[in-house]
């Protein structure tokens, strides 16, 4: 298989290398939420399409929190949600499988994609067919260990492990040469259903101080989520 064009890892990905994973019970609940993200230093954020009403409320976040967080849409798993996403202005899209199709559409219109995946089969499926990085998930079941097994006989594979990813293990992820890590639960606890907005911030803030203190946030240029 002849390996596509790529759109390649943003350079404020690699300087903000936490990517939150927010599912709610509705999407009104994302703005606040994003808000609190954004005092703590964390710039990117993935809305999810299995929370109610995330297409119809992507647009408004785009422009309400414009360059201050790249907001892209996660749990895509058709093509059409991926034009949709795209359409509505995310900056990326984030899939739990590898489907080459939902790949294409992103690749197409330029935006970042990131195909989740398991097994080394998957994975590289996912990154010959053009991701920009690809997603292993869930990675609390393999540990850093495994990227270090992937670039063996993939040595240009970009990974960013999902699923189980806390302050602790994010910071080993990076070592081992993640692009970055997509923090879900760890992270968020009960923000997204009435919790203290704070405490997130405060959560936010540490995990990002943490990956600059420990020298694993590069110090790059901005760019946008959507393009190189």
């Amino acid at each position: 298989m002849t390996e596509r064009r790529r759109t390649p890892v943003p350079a404020d990905l690699r300087a903000n290398p936490v990517i939150a994973v927010l599912r709610a019970a509705s999407a009104a609940a994302y703005a606040p939420v994003i808000d609190a993200l954004l005092r703590g230093g964390v710039r990117f954020v993935e809305v999810t399409l299995s929370t109610p009403g995330t297409i119809s409320e992507l647009p408004l976040l785009v422009r309400r929190f414009g360059d201050d967080a790249r907001i892209g849409v996660g749990t895509v798993t058709q093509v059409e949600q991926a034009r949709e996403a795209i359409a509505g202005g995310a900056g990326y899209i984030v899939t739990p499988t590898t489907d080459a199709r939902v790949i294409d559409v992103a690749v197409s219109a330029g935006v970042s994609v990131y195909p989740g995946g398991f097994t080394p089969t998957e994975l590289h499926a996912g990154w010959q067919h053009g991701a920009t990085a690809v997603k292993v998930f869930p990675a609390s079941r393999l540990g850093p260990s495994y990227l270090s097994d992937l670039r063996g006989p993939f040595p240009d594979i970009e990974i960013v492990p999902s699923g189980g990813v806390d302050a602790e293990s994010a910071l080993t992820w990076l070592r081992a040469g993640a692009c970055a890590v997509s923090a879900g639960g760890p992270l968020l606890r009960d923000a997204v259903s009435g919790g203290d907005l704070g405490a997130l911030t405060r959560r936010a803030h540490e995990l990002q101080q943490s990956i600059v203190d420990a020298g694993l946030a590069e110090t790059r240029s901005s760019s946008t989520g959507r393009t190189s």
